[in-house]
């Protein structure tokens, strides 16, 4: 029987709880007046006395502040359109970016002219949902040095319902390497950037798109990180900075290509798992 105060996933027609103290939400339906009973695959969330279920495959749902990975999929008057696996692509206004040099102005008719030398078609970038339109669609923003045109690294996609909303969306890991938890399902790992505001004021510096030179001991460090955080997800285990650090240091005696093993996935996991029970205990 699954326990009501837990964050976990559950299969349809499973017993969340027997409890009749709690109301039954989204995804869930009641037998004999007592027992909860999850009506979808997906994980439990509990508000209060609220159980709901929220689906594992299902489009990504915003919420104002959400940190996102998405593509750029189009160019518009003073706009990008970017797929954040929503039900509709968001938008990224002109307005909404820093400038090239960390300049502070109004956007001019010029900018709008080198909005491809900003951000292209197929680019990646990290944002955060701003707000949101009246048909549903979100609009982001990258005014923050955090955010921006992402590059060497490696895109990991994960069910979104995995991702859990927290203070902090960026890791750095030992060994130079990064990781953006995008609430849509989108992880983007990669080389340290080592960013500063000095380097930030450099024309080329937040939009060129070359690539960092990686070294082999780094292009492994990504590697591992990357299938670390799908033993995560094929685990169905919420994925935070203190999972992914856990699940990176348990897989620290086995070969990259050995993680890719469905019983090594599995041992780390729960290896990672116990530890953060320890640390909750």
């Amino acid at each position: 029987m699954a326990d009501a105060a837990g964050a976990h996933v559950v299969t349809p027609g499973e017993v969340i709880t027997s409890d009749t103290a709690f109301m039954r939400g989204h995804g869930t339906y009641l037998v004999d007046g007592e027992r909860l009973i999850s009506s979808v695959a997906g994980v439990v969330e509990r508000v209060n006395k609220l159980i709901s279920v929220k689906p594992l495959r299902t489009r990504y749902n915003g919420e104002i502040g959400d940190v996102v990975v998405g593509r750029i999929t189009e160019l518009g008057q003073k706009r990008w359109k970017v797929d954040i696996r929503a039900r509709q692509d968001a938008v990224l206004l002109l307005s909404s970016v820093n400038l090239p040099g960390g300049v502070q102005r109004r956007k001019s008719e010029s900018d709008e002219l080198q909005m491809r030398s900003f951000f292209a078609e197929g680019d990646l970038v990290s944002a955060e949902v701003q707000q949101f339109f009246q048909d549903g669609g979100a609009s982001l923003h990258t005014r923050s040095m955090k955010y921006g045109k992402l590059r060497s690294g490696s895109l990991v996609q994960v069910p979104a319902a995995l991702i859990k909303r927290s203070k902090s969306h960026f890791v750095s890991l030992a060994g130079g390497v990064d990781v953006v938890l995008g609430v849509n399902g989108l992880i983007w790992v990669c080389k340290h950037s080592g960013m500063t505001p000095e380097m930030a004021n450099q024309p080329d510096a937040l939009y060129h798109n070359e690539n960092e030179d990686i070294s082999e001991s780094l292009r492994e460090a990504i590697a591992r990180v990357c299938n670390c955080i799908t033993a995560i997800s094929n685990a169905c285990v919420s994925i935070n900075d203190t999972m992914i650090v856990y699940t990176y240091e348990a897989s620290m005696k086995y070969s990259v290509k050995d993680l890719l093993k469905s019983d090594i996935q599995s041992q780390i996991v729960t290896e990672a798992s116990a530890l953060v029970e320890q640390i909750k205990n």
